[in-house]
């Protein structure tokens, strides 16, 4: 429960700080994650904003979500008719939890490719940190969960 507060608590700032700043002969604003989404939608590029959005806002705020869900049944709450379908949620959290640092990745390799001295340059931002942090916190957190204490607390209630 600690590790999936945790991660919520740095999805805000991993969201509203800069993620990255990109400079063009000097000049460059630092980007959020929606802000670069809303960038990449005004220069027609659906397909990536898309993907960007996706996998770096959608994805994160659905694993949070679905450990707190997962924790919410855990602690006995709800029918026990379901504990399949919480199994495979869990599958998917945690898979996507390795597949979330692909971003980070992507930020830490733009970074050291793009020096192009004073024609371009990208410099990371805070919210990459944020970012980072929280996407640990939620490979920790799923890591740490126990899928088989969904069907211990039904065989407890009998």
């Amino acid at each position: 429960m600690a590790l999936t507060i945790a991660a919520t608590i740095m999805f805000i700032p991993a969201n509203a700080l800069p993620i990255m700043t990109v400079s063009y002969f000097g000049k460059g604003a630092p980007d959020t994650i929606l802000s670069g989404v809303i960038l990449l939608l005004q220069h027609g590029a659906w397909p990536i904003a898309a993907i960007v959005f996706f996998a770096s806002f959608i994805v994160p705020l659905g694993k949070i979500l679905g450990l707190f869900y997962l924790l919410y049944r855990v602690r006995g709450q709800g029918s026990d008719s379901a504990h399949g379908k919480q199994l495979k949620l869990y599958r998917v959290i945690d898979f996507f939890g390795r597949w979330s640092m692909l971003d980070v990745f992507v930020v830490a390799l733009l970074v050291a490719l793009v020096q192009l001295g004073q024609i371009a340059t990208i410099e990371a931002g805070s919210g990459a940190t944020a970012f980072a942090a929280m996407v640990v916190l939620t490979m920790f957190a799923a890591g740490s969960f126990d899928p088989r204490l969904l069907w211990d607390r039904t065989n407890r209630e009998y």
